[in-house]
């Protein structure tokens, strides 16, 4: 089981103002704002559903290619949400929300990239 994950950014103050906006859509919310001289290398950014993050922002070089991320939700409204609120903060449509029946039946996502080209993912896979 995972525990938690992440990305780093080019742009942390950029980046973590993307998330707040983005994650807000699927019950996130910035849970940890810890500046470097706290961590003793870079700001990073904890996002989650209290009491702990499970999502981390992090100030650095960005992976090229950028990771690939995704976060199950649940319900195909919640995928909508989470879609139109990251293009409402700037993120690029990679994948508009709709089924991929090639997963399974049932598997409804929408893709988006963040600032620094990261493939952030919502999916449900719930039927209707």
């Amino acid at each position: 089981m995972i525990d938690h994950t992440g990305v780093v950014v080019s742009n942390f103050e950029k980046s973590k103002d993307f998330y707040v906006q983005v994650l807000s859509a699927i019950g996130y919310s910035l849970l940890a704002d810890i500046p470097a001289s706290i961590t003793g290398h870079t700001d990073v950014a904890g996002f989650g559903e209290p009491p702990k993050p499970d999502f981390w922002v992090s100030q650095g070089t960005p992976n090229k290619p950028g990771v690939h991320i995704a976060f199950r939700v649940s319900s195909r409204e919640v995928v909508d949400a989470f879609y139109m609120s990251a293009i409402k903060a700037g993120g690029l449509d990679n994948g508009p929300p709709g089924l991929r029946t090639h997963y399974h039946p049932n598997y409804y996502g929408a893709f988006v990239t963040d600032p620094d080209g990261h493939n952030i993912e919502a999916v449900c896979h719930e039927p209707v």
